[in-house]
């Protein structure tokens, strides 16, 4: 049985955590939990924590860059953080930029990254830039 990627709330983000390699109906079941919680929270940003995958083939690394599309459309920011070299490495060979996907090195950037994001579509709405502390 192909195990669940647990999707955490905290405040307006979701956090996903990957901790083991993942295989391809892994993937498939992430993209649509995360999906269906992004809607049913109405959650403004998503993290996708990959500091303990190893291994990324094609296909894990199109789908990371799909769920981010996903989740754009959604209308939720995504970054994936903490991609170690040899990850990074192997989606240059394989030839996937990941076009269109935020990254960061750590957590801690990435809700940084999501924050800026936050304040940049606030001061484009004339809206109030939230405290840096708000919402995370």
């Amino acid at each position: 049985m192909t195990e669940r990627v647990p999707v955490l709330q905290i405040g307006q983000v979701l956090l996903v955590s990957i901790q083991t390699d993942l295989d391809d109906q892994s993937v498939l079941l992430l993209q649509d939990d995360l999906a269906a919680k992004v809607v049913e929270s109405g959650a403004d940003g998503v993290v996708i924590d990959i500091s303990a995958v190893d291994i990324v083939d094609s296909f894990v690394g199109r789908m990371l860059s799909t769920i981010a599309s996903i989740s754009r459309l959604l209308d939720a920011d995504t970054v994936v953080v903490g991609m170690r070299p040899a990850v990074a490495i192997t989606l240059v060979e394989l030839g996937l930029s990941l076009g269109g996907v935020r990254t960061a090195l750590d957590l801690d950037k990435g809700l940084r990254v999501l924050q800026q994001a936050r304040a940049e579509r606030a001061a484009g709405d004339g809206g109030v830039v939230p405290d840096a502390a708000a919402g995370l």
